[in-house]
């Protein structure tokens, strides 16, 4: 047997050919394979921070092949690193760098299994894409309520076992809220199957809630029910210029209490994001004139029996907040192109930042009424304490979540800028984040990059209950091991 780099392990090599001869005989050259070329993909995280090794890539291609795989690996002390859509924006999917563990890929696994239009529910494999559960919802007039940038490769497996949130919690909640019921393998390979979607059930612990968010260390989601939500008939996006962070506080509690139910979504991006988007997005305009220190991006929906309402009710919104001096200016898209181009402003800050130079980004929340009060204030620290760089917060004000990015000062070298400075500011922005009753991750998970500032600034208590619970449903700490806790 040749080995390469990424092959690599410090298992005896008996123990380790015997494994393999077993995985190839119960999965097949398509289910199983250690070429390096075919496996090299997978090995580095969506953000490029981390690249391990392995002992091979499983692909079963059902619930019982995962079981079989799981099984297998209990009997050989084989670790496994659970894989969706090799998205994840904090390491969870990565092995590590001793090569003792396989990758578990979900990919194959990608049926859409039932689609009830009148009970408005979805049952669908892990290795479903999201964009693709969107189509299949869209062609019954149904929707998923959850998008972000990555939908063309983020599956439901990932998005369940981090809890994904995005852009349309404030309405509809994360992943938490709109899983129904799971299927997943624990491991010692056994399969818990808990799809059919009750309303009430007590019978003791929610158990699919302990596997969503707990990326995959304590079992493998396999299949998912979720829930769907009738398809939005019209939309208004609004566009508004503010002079500060609290200003758009208020104009989300104002837009909430004419809104209700029809606000689904509310973003926030200063000055500098929008800049740095407008230089670097081929195409792009300034929404409204003016120099504005915020801008706040507003979603409106209807259904089929609103929608005549609709364009009423949006200018309403923005009347009332010229009206109470919440904003300077503001539009209505006119069309859904011009609606859609307000959206790709938001969602290009992350590049059009990379194209600036390097930063360290932060995804956290604290309590929603004091987001503006935390950005606003710590900034300045940030920016004090490390002389040269530009503290910018941006994303889902709605629900607490800000996307905290310090950009490192011109011209630096941006791999020592990383480990040395950047990581101390991290750590800077974790202990304010912390000190105001916040959460070091929000929508992202922990996955290696935050493990040990969890460990450091976690609640001793909740952390207790962590490694309880997995040491009593992973003994032999064999799932995603060095993630999370």
């Amino acid at each position: 047997m040749t080995s390469s780099p990424s092959l690599q392990s410090d298992l005896p090599d008996d123990r380790l050919g015997h494994f393999i001869v077993a995985a190839l005989a119960l999965l097949g050259q398509r289910g199983f394979t250690t070429d390096a070329d075919q496996i090299a993909p997978w090995l580095t995280d969506w953000r490029g921070r981390f690249t391990g090794r392995t002992l091979g890539l499983a692909s079963p291609a059902s619930t019982d092949e995962v079981a079989a795989i799981v099984r297998l690996c209990a009997a050989h002390g084989v670790p496994i690193v659970p894989q969706g859509g090799n998205s994840g924006m904090s390491g969870g999917a990565t092995p590590d760098n001793s090569g003792t563990a396989i990758v578990l890929s979900l990919r194959r696994m990608n049926a859409i299994r039932a689609l009830d239009r009148s009970a408005r529910t979805v049952t669908c494999e892990a290795g479903v894409v999201l964009q693709v559960l969107h189509e299949a919802a869209e062609r019954e007039n149904l929707r998923f309520p959850l998008s972000l940038g990555g939908k063309g490769s983020a599956t439901v497996g990932g998005l369940i076992s981090t809890n994904a949130g995005g852009t349309q919690v404030l309405r509809h909640g994360s992943m938490r809220a709109l899983t129904l019921g799971v299927e997943a393998v624990l491991p010692d390979g056994s399969v818990l199957n808990q799809l059919v979607p009750l309303k009430k059930d007590n019978r003791g612990f929610d158990l699919k809630q302990l596997l969503i968010g707990s990326e995959g260390t304590l079992g493998i989601v396999t299949a998912a029910a979720l829930k769907l939500e009738p398809a939005v008939a019209a939309r208004a996006v609004l566009w508004a210029g503010l002079d500060s962070l609290p200003q758009a506080r208020g104009l989300l509690l104002h837009a909430e209490a004419l809104a209700g139910q029809a606000l689904e979504g509310f973003e926030v991006l200063p000055r500098h994001s929008l800049e740095a988007v407008l230089d670097y997005l081929p195409g792009a305009r300034r929404p409204i004139g003016g120099d504005h220190a915020w801008h706040a991006l507003i979603e409106l929906v209807a259904d089929a029996d609103a929608a005549d309402r609709l364009p009423e009710l949006a200018e309403r919104v923005l009347v009332g907040a010229l009206e109470q001096g919440l904003i300077a200016d503001a539009t209505i898209a006119s069309s859904e192109a011009q609606a859609e181009a307000f959206w790709a402003l938001r969602e290009n800050i992350a590049p059009a930042e990379r194209a600036i130079g390097p930063a360290v980004q932060h995804d956290i929340s604290v309590p929603v009424a004091l987001m503006p009060d935390f950005v606003e204030q710590t900034a300045p620290e940030i920016e004090a304490a490390w002389p040269g760089t530009k503290a910018v917060g941006f994303g889902h004000l709605g629900d607490g979540n800000i996307h905290y990015h310090v950009l490192a000062p011109a011209g630096v070298d941006a791999a020592s800028w990383q480990a040395g400075d950047g990581k101390a500011i991290s750590r800077m922005v974790h202990d304010l984040v912390t000190q105001w009753g916040g959460s070091i991750s929000a929508e992202h998970g922990i996955g290696q990059l935050k493990r040990d500032e969890l460990a450091r600034l976690g609640d001793p208590v909740a952390l207790a209950l962590l490694r309880a619970v997995k040491n009593a449903l992973d003994p032999q700490g064999l799932l995603n091991p060095g993630k999370l806790i």
